[in-house]
């Protein structure tokens, strides 16, 4: 079947065919054909409601029969979260002991600058997923794990239930991929908006800075094939579809 052509069988058809495939041991989503059926499926609101369930079901035993190593999603935000809290707890620890010793410039320099550091790469990390969560909720869209995966090197992850996913829309869903992209690259300069109250040498402003460009150019060069932004171009191609085919049905 090629992209964007209609199972002969119909679209029910080819997802029961997937799914007792699911259930007989083979995982290989892409192999089997569910991703093409699924953008058949994200094309019209009709078929969202009458298999979204469906492939919420098929999406879910696969993923489960695939990953062994979970945790619940409220214990990956908390782990994440805690992360996150680590970087705030040395900004402000560098805050207090950049006024508590004025007359120590180079030791106070130093530590407030890996005060920082350490903010940005946690708030990095820390921030990435839970921000997916958050964005995701607000537009209606549920989750049902944590685990690790992703391009190489594995980070955590956030299983979403894919029924939902689907009944969202396709800018809702674009803009939850989004969100955790942004939320990972505007780290390192939010740590930076606390250079001054820390009394961190400039080389840190120079890492950081570094750091920021650097997070930028990974995006553009390797998230837009395999991560975060490619999703996000795919569902602004699919609303950029379905607006065609409202405007021909208008």
């Amino acid at each position: 079947m090629e992209a964007g052509e209609t199972p002969s069988g119909g679209l029910g058809a080819e997802l029961d065919r997937i799914g007792s495939a699911v259930d007989a041991g083979d995982t290989d989503l892409s192999r089997l054909g569910f991703w093409r059926v699924v953008a058949l499926i994200k094309r019209d609101d009709e078929l969202i409601d009458r298999y979204a369930e469906q492939v919420g079901r098929i999406d879910q035993d696969a993923f489960r029969a695939r990953v062994r190593l979970r945790i619940p999603v409220w214990a990956g935000n908390a782990l994440l979260l805690g992360e996150a809290a680590v970087g705030v707890l040395a900004v402000i620890l560098a805050m207090k002991y950049a006024s508590a010793n004025p007359g120590q410039p180079p030791r106070v320099e130093l530590i407030s600058g890996l005060a920082l550091l350490l903010a940005a790469g946690t708030w990095a990390i820390g921030l990435h997923s839970p921000t997916h969560w958050l964005v995701g909720r607000l537009v209606g869209i549920r989750f049902t794990d944590y685990f690790l995966g992703g391009p190489p090197p594995p980070r955590p992850g956030l299983k979403t239930d894919y029924s939902t996913y689907l009944r969202a829309g396709p800018m809702a869903r674009a803009w939850m991929h989004a969100s955790g992209a942004l939320a990972t690259k505007l780290a390192p300069f939010l740590a930076l908006l606390f250079f001054a109250a820390t009394d961190a040498g400039a080389w840190a402003r120079l890492v950081l800075l570094g750091l920021g460009v650097v997070l930028i150019v990974t995006d553009v060069l390797f998230s837009t094939k395999t991560s975060d932004w490619k999703k996000v171009r795919r569902e602004l191609a699919v609303a950029r579809a379905r607006q065609r085919v409202h405007a021909r049905g208008t």
